[in-house]
């Protein structure tokens, strides 16, 4: 079985849209992308330094976009479809998943919204998070080792919240800019604290104005159901109605990512190859720890294309 799973804000690098704009027809997909979500992300796919794609409102739709290139290069070997054309999973995929914002990518991979759809609603998921944010100075760090028990004591020591339970060993702390200092300044025993290239406390309570904004523009949405299995990260279950799946879009802005949890429905589901869209890397490296023997693609760059298609071909509509 074949899982495509899509990464969250931190996995953006500068310039890492360069490549991808070579392939036939993305940089017109790209520009539709621009239009939709009313900013340059050509240029921030491409030329932006890290600060300028480290701001929520242009990170976010920045990750989204890329996916849904991904996407349409991986489903047209000889050059991308056309930007008007909707983008969806390779046939024969058993099973999508996303990483926080990700989750926007692969709702649209899945046909839970359509491409503009998923652009609008990270566009105004990334504007109001971002003045969520601006409320009050947080940030997040990522919590490497040490013993579970010690990491959540300590976490509840200093006020941070387990926004995203990543599993294998990494939680991602979230809380205020001092409460993480001093947290930093404390870690737990054999455990190592790397602070994100995020600019908010994402997935926590510091969100929830965030919420109300995105629940008024979901109801005017009406979402598809789910063409394949989606995963969602509140407790890493299959969402087989597009209502549901549309509505825990809105409410896992404030409420932690239990990752954990959909790696270990993958497992359960038998899951035998695993391909992540750009930016990708971040969830394919927790892939190769927490789901052992399995084949794995991080699609990077349209070097990996070739490496993808064929894991499609081996994987794909195979249980």
């Amino acid at each position: 079985m074949l899982a495509i799973v899509c990464p969250g804000q931190g996995s953006q690098t500068p310039g890492f849209l360069a490549p991808w704009l070579e392939v036939p027809g993305l940089a017109d997909r790209l520009a539709v992308c621009s239009e939709v979500t009313g900013l340059d992300l050509v240029a921030h796919g491409t030329t932006s330094d890290a600060e300028t794609i480290r701001d929520t409102a242009v990170a976010q739709p920045l990750i989204v976009a890329a996916g849904l290139l991904g996407l349409a290069a991986l489903a047209d070997p000889a050059g991308a479809t056309a930007p008007g054309t909707a983008t969806g999973l390779p046939a024969g995929t058993g099973v999508v998943a996303g990483h926080s914002v990700g989750e926007i990518t692969a709702a649209a991979a899945a046909g839970v919204l359509t491409q503009a759809q998923a652009l609008t609603f990270v566009r105004e998921r990334g504007r109001a998070m971002a003045a969520a944010s601006a409320v009050t100075p947080t940030g997040m760090s990522a919590v490497l080792g040490g013993d579970p028990d010690e990491v959540a004591a300590a976490l509840d020591k200093h006020g941070l919240t387990p926004a995203n339970n990543n599993g294998g060993g990494q939680v991602v702390a979230a809380g205020t800019l001092e409460q993480l200092a001093a947290f930093g300044a404390e870690p737990p025993a054999r455990a190592r604290v790397v602070p994100l290239q995020v600019a908010g406390a994402f997935h926590t309570h510091h969100m929830a104005p965030a919420v109300d904004t995105l629940a008024a523009l979901a109801a005017g949405i009406t979402p598809g159901a789910p063409s394949v299995t989606l995963l969602s990260n509140a407790d890493g279950a299959a969402v087989a109605d597009g209502a549901q799946a549309l509505a825990r879009l809105v409410a896992q802005v404030s409420n932690p990512v239990r990752w954990d949890l959909c790696t270990a429905t993958l497992a359960g589901l038998g899951v035998t190859a695993l391909l992540e869209l750009p930016p990708a890397g971040t969830l394919a490296g927790l892939a190769k720890r927490a789901l052992k023997g399995i084949e794995i693609v991080a699609l990077k760059t349209p070097d990996d294309l070739d490496a993808a298609r064929t894991l499609v071909a081996n994987h794909g509509g195979t249980a």
